[in-house]
């Protein structure tokens, strides 16, 4: 049995960056998640005067619950749909100051606008300065009163978690009514994320009501990342293997830990204890038809192992995956293909049918998920290459290093 240490999880990481950030007092974040994204979303906090101390295992928030300390900032986001998406909701509620936000070109590309019209509506004066819905975008803030809205949240869950977030830092709080939301699960983190740092987020169906009030620092620690833990538990399922991973358990926040379920139905052993989860081979992989709409981020691992499967595999209700990074389902799709893969597609699914992949170079798109799903497939496929392998940076830089050490094989 292989032992894998995961990273802690970028989701986590960025979320309690913002809420240490508005909480008061000093917060301590255990084992955050170090990578391009969330040093971006800490930059991105100190650029706008929070005191942000980085040590190698814990860093040291100082929270501002008035906002930023200085009145005027521009911050540039990088790659981080997390960092683009909730630093402007922060900085909306301050008194006064003006704030611009830019991003990669990647970054410019993700929508924003489901959010952007939320704040509008809330009375926030934010301008889009060239595509609508898109950065780069200017707050000029003056607090936000709060009040009820309506919010569809069927392209990112991310939309919904900011103005969650937000609403304790308005005079009167939010009601949030949803007509649609995907990433269910990322949601629930935050709730919980938000109880932990003093605030209850009622939730009565998809109608979500915030109090006023403001956040308590804390002590914080960050569980490992479940998506990424999710290309070592596919790997021990597709080549043999057990792997546990410690610290992602009964207990864990992130949704993407169910994707061993969708392991599980394919023919690995499964075990989630209190404190860890183990996946061990059974020698094959059953093809199945599988809704992911919940963990669409897991989506490009599951699609890497399909063609080693003994029947199709069909992922369905994941068109979100489209607007990620880059448009993973056509990303996977066109990279098994690349590979000799039979591949049908449409507007929200994939399926994928069994077969003898050949070695290609793997176009990532840039994609850190793309990479580290086709690392994968490269166990059983020796040669695949990738055209851009230091993208796995923006969650884990680390992850070519691990990989090859679990795999016995050299870097890419």
């Amino acid at each position: 049995m292989t032992v894998i240490d995961i990273p802690g999880s970028k989701s986590v990481t960025a979320r309690a960056l913002f809420l240490a950030a508005a909480s008061e007092g000093t917060t301590t974040l255990l084992r955050p998640l170090r990578s391009d994204d969330t040093e971006g979303f800490a930059e991105g906090l100190r650029t706008l005067g929070y005191g942000v101390v980085q040590q190698a295992d814990r860093w040291r928030v100082e929270g501002r619950p008035a906002g930023p300390a200085v009145p005027e900032a521009e911050v540039h986001c990088r790659d981080g749909a997390t960092t683009a998406r909730f630093l402007p909701a922060l900085v909306a509620a301050a008194a006064s100051g003006t704030y611009r936000f830019d991003a990669s070109a990647q970054m410019r590309r993700r929508p924003l606008a489901p959010l952007t019209r939320a704040l509008t509506a809330l009375g926030v004066d934010l301008r889009h300065e060239e595509a609508e819905g898109h950065h780069p975008l200017t707050v000029r803030a003056a607090g936000v009163e709060g009040g009820e809205l309506t919010l569809d949240a069927g392209e990112s869950s991310q939309y919904l978690t900011a103005l969650l977030m937000l609403g304790p830092l308005t005079a009167k709080g939010l009601r949030i009514e949803v007509t649609d939301l995907v990433s269910a699960p990322y949601v629930e983190i935050t709730r919980a994320m938000m109880r932990d740092f003093g605030v209850e987020v009622l939730r009565e169906g998809n109608t979500f009501t915030v109090p006023p009030g403001g956040y308590r620092a804390t002590a914080y620690a960050v569980e490992p990342d479940a998506s990424t833990a999710s290309y070592f538990f596919a790997a021990a399922a597709l080549t043999g293997r057990e792997v546990t991973v410690p610290g992602l358990g009964t207990g864990a926040l992130q949704g993407d830990l169910r994707f061993v379920e969708v392991l599980r139905k394919m023919g690995a052993e499964v075990s989630i204890g209190a404190d860890a989860t183990t996946v061990r081979s059974t020698g094959r992989l059953r093809g199945l038809t599988v809704t992911m709409r919940d963990i669409s981020d897991t989506m490009p691992t599951l699609a890497a192992i399909a063609p080693y499967a003994d029947g199709p595999v069909v992922i369905e209700d994941v068109a979100n995956t489209r607007v990620k990074e880059c448009d993973r389902l056509e990303a996977c799709a066109r990279n098994l293909r690349a590979m000799g893969i039979t591949v049908h597609t449409g507007p929200d699914r994939i399926e994928i049918h069994p077969g003898v992949p050949k070695p290609t170079e793997i176009a990532t798109h840039g994609d850190h998920r793309i990479v580290m799903s086709f690392a994968v497939a490269g166990l059983r496929t020796p040669g695949l290459t990738y055209d851009d392998p230091g993208c796995v940076r923006k969650t884990f830089p680390r992850f070519h290093e691990v990989f090859a050490e679990f795999a016995g094989a050299p870097r890419p």
